[in-house]
């Protein structure tokens, strides 16, 4: 009679067992797969279409300027700024459906380990029924002493692979979780970057405008363009009176940031258009985080040597912490605390107090003044190697500048793009300056 207390209870097992151990990608894996698929070949598709519009505004910014040129300019930075937006969108997309995929194996194995957990109980419960019954009455129960065994080896060996089983769910869970977290952190460092998309969205209305207002004055015709290109250059006194913006700063009249930037250049051989270009898209990215306060923005355990490094450069300064402008914290991150034009965090600041003393003769130089400001931008571009000074060089230090080591990132290549942009906008003024 004991023995139906093994032969029915190891079927049950039989059956539990081929119930848990079916896959936990069962999520139609071919059609997920070919969605990817097909969202990696229209990302690398504009992609290549964005690196050939970056090509010829480069190209066209070498020619000689004349109307042709400039409205080629124009056309090739909306279908870029365009194409960009779109590119970013389907990240974001292939990015949230790889998350959701993690999500639904997750919770596949939640329940496969629930399943796994009810049948090892099962087990153990009936292991002790069976541990109140002598083994001599056990197997007195069957007309076979191989069948006893049979039994007995299968009943281990069921147990056995339920334990197994058990702890590679585990450690799948773990690891996919740690994959979904990674996905997770690339799509949040996406949908901030999306979230820039507004300052690009309104450089290409800007864009479209300044195309057709062109078109309007000069009709489509050569001469009246120069024309009123000369009418332009004719106005150094409106360039050096208009007002250079600055983050974390009052914003400066523009001859005065040209005599900072060339104070910078004049000790690291960094360009004043291109470290003007820096400063101007920082305090554009500055204005899209908005202002912060270091009580709430280093509040962040993670943020201690940053709230620490602070609160001794406003000591130092004899500033009051609370009245000092910093970046807001992203709501994916940590911290915030980014301080004045130059947006350096004070762990970095103070890493370059003694170079920045050392130029501009301020100790302690000060986040929030434009001089300093200024001169460490152009310290940490020259680190990043700037100082080679071709447009390959620039634009990688521009990127080094926003992102450290991720500066490859195809995220970011909006940053060095308009980072050059602007060098060149700032550059042509410049010149006037100097006519």
């Amino acid at each position: 009679m004991k023995k139906f207390l093994i032969i029915p209870f190891l079927f049950s097992v039989f059956y539990f067992l081929s119930f848990t151990c079916s896959t936990a990608e069962e999520i139609n894996p071919s059609a997920v797969l070919n969605q990817r698929a097909k969202l990696e070949e229209e990302l690398k598709g504009l992609e290549n279409q964005i690196e050939a519009y970056r090509t010829t505004i480069q190209d066209k910014q070498r020619e000689s300027t004349t109307l042709e040129r400039d409205i080629a300019i124009f056309d090739a930075k909306i279908g870029k700024a365009k194409l960009e937006i779109k590119a970013r969108n389907i990240s974001i997309s292939e990015l949230t459906g790889d998350i959701n995929k993690k999500s639904e194996t997750i919770s596949s194995l939640i329940e496969k380990t629930e399943r796994e957990k009810a049948s090892l109980a099962a087990m153990i419960r009936k292991a002790n029924e069976l541990d109140s019954v002598s083994l001599v009455e056990l197997m007195l129960e069957y007309k076979k002493l191989s069948d006893f065994f049979v039994d007995m080896d299968s009943f281990e060996s069921i147990y056995k692979g339920i334990q197994d089983s058990f702890y590679e769910i585990k450690e799948t869970k773990s690891a996919t979780e740690k994959e979904k977290s990674d996905l997770e952190d690339k799509k949040t460092e996406e949908v901030q970057l999306k979230s820039i998309q507004d300052m690009e969205k309104k450089r290409l209305e800007e864009a479209e405008m300044e195309k057709k207002r062109i078109l309007k004055l000069t009709k489509g015709e050569e001469q009246r363009y120069q024309e009123i290109l000369n009418a332009r250059q004719k106005d150094a006194a409106k360039i050096r009176s208009a007002l250079f913006m600055l983050q974390g700063s009052t914003a400066i009249p523009f001859e005065k940031a040209v005599e900072y930037a060339t104070l910078a250049w004049k000790t690291t051989g960094i360009r004043p258009a291109f470290l003007l270009g820096v400063i101007a898209e920082e305090s554009n990215l500055g204005q899209n985080v908005g202002k912060g306060n270091w009580i709430v923005d280093l509040a962040n355990s993670r943020c201690a040597k940053q709230r620490d490094a602070f609160v001794q450069i406003t000591g130092e300064l004899g500033l009051d912490p609370n009245q000092m402008p910093v970046s807001k914290k992203a709501w994916y991150g940590y911290c915030g605390g980014a301080m004045g034009p130059a947006q350096f965090m004070p762990t970095t600041w103070q890493l370059f107090k003694s170079r920045i003393s050392a130029v501009t003769g301020n100790n302690p130089p000060n986040p929030w003044d434009p001089k300093d400001a200024f001169v460490a931008s152009a310290l940490l571009l020259s680190d990043n190697g700037a100082v080679n000074g071709n447009y390959a060089a620039e634009r990688k230090a521009a990127l080094k500048y926003l992102a450290g080591a991720n500066w490859s990132k195809s995220a970011y290549a909006f940053y060095g793009d308009d980072v050059m942009e602007l060098a060149s906008k700032y550059q042509s003024m410049i010149d006037i300056l100097n006519q």
